[in-house]
C-alpha cells in the first residue's frame, strides 16, 4: 500500500499560499518596477500597490487606513512601540515584547477581565488568541476602553478575514495566516495621529522599498473570501466531541473560540511525545504558538487561564483551513487515540 499523504492541521502558524495568490504574485513579479519611482514604470507600480491596498481595505469592510508592514509583527511595533501600552497577558509574544509590564488578567475561560481595564491608556487585545481560538468580546473591552479615555489595538491576525473585524482604533492582519505571502501585513488605522511617523514609505510609517507582489498576493487571499468556515465549524464540532469521548480535555471548550482552531489536552502525555507521534503518522500539528514551540516551553497563554505546568505541558493545537477535510479529522483522531492506547499501556 503507498504511503498516505500527509496531513497539515497547524495553519494557525501559518497556511500555504492560495493558488490564486501564487498566480497573481508571479504576474507582479514579471511586471516589477519601484513603486516609489517617478518614471512610467513606477507610476504603474504604484498604481498597482494603490489598488492592492482598496482591495485590502475592501475585503475586510475597513474604510480607515491601510499600512502595509512586513508582518503583523512589525505592524505591532509600529503601532505600540514607546506607549507603555497595557497587554492581555495572553497576547501573542510579538506583542508582549513592545508592550509595558502592566498585564490585562484573563480567567480560566480565556476571557479579558474588563474591569481591569482602568485609566487612559493604550490597550493591547487579540480579537481571537493564537494558542486557544478564543474570541474575545471585543464589543465591550472596546466600550471599556473607550469609557476611560483609552485606545484599543487589536491583533486580528488569526481573525482577519474569518470574522468582521472590531471596532478598535489600531489592527494588525498577517497575509500568510489567510492564503497569502509570508512576509507581508497591515496596519489598520482610524487616525493617523495616533502613530509616530518615521520618514520613508507608507505615508511615512516605515522605511524599505514596497513589496507590490506581496501586497497583491495579500489582496487576491482575501479576494478568495472564507465561504469555506461553515464547514470548518462542522469539522470542529467533530473534533471536539471525539477529544472528549477519548477522555481528552478542550481548552476552554464552554468559551466562544474560532472555528479553525482547537486546542486540545492529552492527559498523562506530553506534547513533545505528541507531536513526534503525530509527525511519524504524517501529520503536522503544534503545541502553543509557532513563534515559541521550537522551543516547548510552557505556555503562558494556558499558565494565564490557571492551567498547571504539568497540564498545560500536555496540549497540542489543531488549526485547518478550506482543504481540511472531514477525513483528515478522522485520521488526526485515529492517531491520537492510538497515543491514548500506548499510553496506558506503558
Amino acid at each position: 500500500m503507498p504511503d498516505q499523504a500527509r496531513i497539515y492541521l497547524d495553519h494557525a502558524a501559518t497556511t500555504p499560499i492560495i493558488p490564486a495568490a501564487r498566480e497573481a504574485m508571479a504576474d507582479a513579479m514579471a511586471r516589477w518596477a519601484n513603486p516609489s519611482s517617478p518614471h512610467s514604470e513606477g507610476r504603474a507600480a504604484r498604481a498597482a500597490l494603490e489598488n492592492a491596498r482598496a482591495r485590502v481595505a475592501a475585503a475586510l469592510n475597513w474604510d480607515g487606513e491601510v499600512i502595509f508592514t512586513s508582518g503583523a509583527s512589525e505592524a505591532i511595533a509600529i503601532a505600540l512601540r514607546g506607549h507603555d501600552a497595557i497587554a492581555s497577558a495572553v497576547e501573542h509574544d510579538a506583542v508582549l515584547a513592545v508592550a509595558g509590564a502592566t498585564r490585562l488578567p484573563v480567567g480560566p475561560d480565556g476571557y479579558v477581565d474588563r474591569n481591569a481595564i482602568k485609566g487612559a491608556g493604550r490597550y493591547a487585545v487579540q480579537s481571537v488568541n493564537n494558542e486557544t481560538g478564543v474570541i474575545q468580546p471585543m464589543a465591550e473591552i472596546a466600550d471599556m476602553v473607550r469609557a476611560n479615555g483609552g485606545i484599543l489595538f487589536a491583533d486580528c491576525s488569526q481573525s482577519a478575514g474569518k470574522l468582521p473585524l472590531p471596532d478598535a482604533d489600531l489592527m494588525c492582519v498577517s497575509a500568510h495566516k489567510l492564503g497569502g505571502p509570508p512576509g507581508m501585513g497591515a496596519l489598520l488605522v482610524r487616525n493617523l495621529g495616533l502613530l509616530s511617523p518615521t520618514g520613508g514609505q507608507e505615508q511615512g510609517y516605515r522605511r524599505g522599498t514596497e513589496n507590490l507582489p506581496a501586497a497583491i498576493g495579500f489582496a487576491t487571499a482575501l479576494d478568495a473570501g472564507f465561504a469555506w468556515m461553515e464547514n470548518a465549524v462542522r469539522l470542529r464540532e467533530i473534533l471536539d466531541a471525539e477529544i472528549t469521548a477519548s477522555g481528552g480535555i478542550v481548552v476552554a471548550e464552554a468559551s466562544s473560540r474560532l472555528a479553525t482552531i482547537g486546542s486540545y489536552r492529552m492527559p498523562g502525555v506530553a506534547a513533545s511525545s505528541q507531536l513526534i507521534n503525530f509527525d511519524m503518522a504524517g501529520i503536522a500539528v503544534s503545541a502553543g504558538s509557532a513563534c515559541s514551540s521550537g522551543t516547548l516551553k510552557t505556555s503562558h497563554v494556558l499558565g494565564a487561564m490557571g492551567w498547571d505546568e504539568r497540564s498545560a505541558s500536555e496540549v497540542v493545537r489543531v488549526s485547518f483551513n478550506a482543504d481540511t477535510s472531514e477525513g483528515d479529522i478522522a485520521r488526526f483522531l485515529d492517531v491520537w487515540r492510538n497515543i491514548v492506547i500506548r499510553a496506558k499501556a506503558a
